[in-house]
């Protein structure tokens, strides 16, 4: 599917991968290894971004997927995200997507809400921002009616 499909019907907080359809090259040729990992790969989603059309600058719709952290001693030391234009070339799957009761921690950024975490139920997400003292993050439940909204619209199985 298009980049913009996922824009569109993709919830915050589900898992997308992303190809260019190329085949992964040996290991042995670690420079075309490393374009091809930055052209393939999963993450999930974490912020969807409008359009942006400025006097002297427009931008097309974007989304971000977060792919993974690096700890050292307990502590995030790097976050691994990347930003994908709605026109870009590349293929996109929904791999997951939210399940009823799960409960995204989400926070204000600009004109849409960013996912600083998605717990397993409502317990886990305030234990969670309670460790992780964010200013404006409010916490948001997966509906029965987003999930049914989405197998009615036949974007996921039943």
């Amino acid at each position: 599917m298009s980049a913009h499909i996922v824009y569109e019907s993709a919830p915050l907080g589900s898992v997308i991968r992303y190809s260019d359809g190329t085949a992964k090259p040996p290991a042995r040729f670690t420079k075309k290894l490393a374009a091809w990992e930055s052209r393939n790969g999963v993450g999930r989603l974490v912020r969807k971004e409008p359009p942006r059309e400025r006097a002297t600058y427009s931008s097309p719709a974007y989304f971000t997927l977060h792919e993974g952290d690096f700890e050292q001693g307990g502590i995030i030391v790097v976050s691994v995200r990347r930003t994908w234009s709605v026109e870009s070339d590349l293929g996109f799957e929904i791999v997951e997507r939210p399940t009823i009761g799960m409960v995204r921690v989400l926070q204000e950024r600009g004109d849409s809400p960013e996912l600083l975490y998605l717990a397993k139920d409502r317990e886990a997400a305030e234990r969670w921002l309670a460790n992780n003292q964010y200013g404006r993050a409010y916490l948001e439940e997966v509906s029965a009616d987003e999930v049914g909204a989405d197998v009615i619209e036949g974007r996921t199985a039943a």
